[in-house]
């Protein structure tokens, strides 16, 4: 990314927020929010503006921050948005915390394809994209839940147990655990 497209940027994203920060780390960038920021009206900034042209949402996930340490995290999720210019061959990530009740406007209005990440966001994590079009599990069983509680189960939380819960997948039979030999 050039001096002039970096300062462009710069100039999108401080007039939505004066607060958001751009960092630089190995020649890649970030556009880091407040909680309070809206990130919707920077997206489509960023698509929008025909000298920068983030045309391409690829990607949107989640990071969970429990337990980190880390004592510059302000929320326990971080939603991230990966964008790409076609036209000028550049990448730039937003990364936004989530409020603690886990509710984001979704981002379909601005680029279609957040319509699948957003679900696979949903499901692996919890959060929920108020005004999605169709917010349901992509990987899980819609009754991927806690049978006593009624809670919904989302495999990607750092509090999920890595084997998962008893009784609620079937594990996959491992031969190599029973000590039966296997011919590939």
């Amino acid at each position: 990314m050039n001096d002039i497209q970096i300062a462009k940027i710069e100039e999108i994203a401080k007039s939505i927020s004066p607060n958001v920060k751009l960092v630089e780390h190995h020649n890649q960038y970030t556009l880091v929010l407040d909680i309070e920021d809206d990130a919707i009206k920077l997206l489509s900034a960023l698509k929008n503006n025909s000298d920068i042209d983030f045309d391409t949402l690829t990607d949107i996930t989640a990071i969970d921050w429990l337990n980190s340490g880390n004592k510059n995290v302000k929320s326990r999720f971080e939603i991230v948005y990966f964008l790409y210019s076609i036209k000028n061959k550049n990448r730039i990530r937003i990364k936004k915390p989530v409020p603690d009740n886990l509710h984001c406007p979704t981002a379909t209005s601005v680029y279609a394809s957040a319509n699948w990440y957003e679900r696979e966001t949903y499901d692996m994590y919890g959060i929920i994209f108020d005004g999605h079009p169709d917010l349901r599990r992509f990987y899980m069983p819609e009754d991927f839940v806690n049978a006593k509680t009624g809670e919904t189960y989302h495999p990607l939380r750092k509090d999920f147990p890595i084997m998962g819960y008893p009784d609620t997948l079937p594990l996959p039979p491992y031969p190599e655990k029973t000590g039966i030999d296997v011919e590939w």
